[in-house]
């Protein structure tokens, strides 16, 4: 791992196999996938902490406006406008499929490839971004079978 990488750590998070920690986790990894400066990442991500949005139903119950608002605090203005629709559909997308809980989502899945696969279906969820989130979460999900 570069030394730049962020980690879970270094966000005050104990990744461990807990619905809200995971969560907590996807979404900083969901921000530092994108094209944007790691310390607006880390801003923006601080702000949806600071203000509780921290589960795919609180995403989902934000306007599009106000998950635009919240990206704004964090310095987050590059992308915003797609990253907030983008967001919004992936949180009600996790809420259709999976009941909003990742970990509904990794024992729906024969194994870590299909889940990896089925993460980059979310919208708004590339490579990058499951690399970032399954470097942290992989030895709790996999671990754990």
């Amino acid at each position: 791992m570069a030394k730049s990488d962020i980690t879970a750590a270094d966000l005050g998070l104990h990744i461990e196999r807990k619905e809200h920690v995971l969560f907590q986790w996807f979404l900083a990894s969901y921000l530092f996938g994108k094209r944007i400066q790691q310390t607006v990442a880390r801003q923006t991500w601080e702000v949806f902490m600071q203000q509780n949005v921290t589960s795919p139903k609180k995403i989902a119950d934000h306007s599009w406006q106000q998950i635009v608002d919240l990206l704004g605090k964090g310095n987050y203005r590059r992308y915003d406008e797609s990253t907030a629709k983008n967001m919004r559909d992936m949180a009600h997308e996790l809420i259709r499929d999976y009941h909003g809980n990742l970990l509904n989502m990794f024992d729906d899945c024969s194994d870590e490839k299909e889940f990896e696969r089925r993460l980059m279906k979310l919208k708004g969820v590339g490579p990058k971004t499951t690399e970032i989130f399954m470097r942290e979460a992989r030895p709790v999900l996999v671990g754990a079978q």
